[in-house]
């Protein structure tokens, strides 16, 4: 379990601090609905679990997935205090639960085996490759057996034409990695099992991709 560094440099939410006000308006014309629900539904998420939601930004996905799942014990945590901020606000409308947490995907602040359940939306290709690959890992060892990982993100193909602009002005991809074609092979070195990208989905910002793997017993 290590401690979040408070100096360490990351991508705000929303690319820029400047730009925070902009983000879920932003990911409301991306049909964020329709995509979180996606991902929400693909997870398996069952009453009684615990749940991780790594790169929360502003907290709409943890919210909805405490409000739909009301049992269940939901975890969120991102590097950027002022998305956080309004996450906190953002749940208090709501009414519900979430645990907020500050820190970095790479060294999760969370015992071996924490969870049945983690799901991330939109953040990976904000990360650095060299950052991605350290990061699969640190999922694997807080999943317990039998969870699940669950992944949402952009992949390649996103960088042409106004798609291009949008991706590269609001997501900071980086270079030509393509992060969500890698995401099925790291899973699978890092002991997850039946890893695999789905179909992509078609938005104004560029496809998207669902990878998900499994820690089964003996795993």
């Amino acid at each position: 379990m290590t401690a979040p560094d408070p100096a360490r440099d990351f991508v705000p939410a929303a690319g820029h601090d400047r730009f925070l006000p902009l983000y879920d308006p932003l990911f409301r014309l991306l049909g964020e609905h329709r995509i979180r629900q996606r991902l929400i539904d693909a997870a398996g998420i069952e009453a009684g679990q615990r749940v991780l939601d790594v790169g929360c930004g502003t907290g709409t996905l943890a919210v909805r997935i405490r409000r739909q799942f009301p049992e269940t014990e939901v975890v969120a945590i991102d590097p950027d205090p002022k998305a956080l901020g309004l996450a906190r606000r953002k749940a208090e409308k709501a009414g519900v639960a979430v645990e907020w947490r500050q820190g970095f995907a790479d060294a999760l602040p969370f015992e071996d085996s924490s969870f049945d359940r983690i799901v991330s939306s939109l953040v990976f290709h904000h990360l650095p490759p060299e950052v991605v690959r350290k990061t699969v890992p640190e999922l694997r060892r807080v999943l317990r057996v039998g969870g699940r990982i669950s992944i949402l993100d952009f992949g390649r193909g996103g960088h042409a034409g106004l798609h291009g602009m949008l991706t590269r002005l609001i997501h900071h991809q980086h270079g030509e990695e393509d992060v969500a074609g890698e995401l099925a092979g790291l899973m699978e070195q890092a002991g997850l099992q039946g890893a695999q990208t789905g179909s992509r989905q078609r938005t104004l910002f560029g496809p998207l991709f669902l990878t998900q793997a499994e820690l089964p017993p003996g795993g």
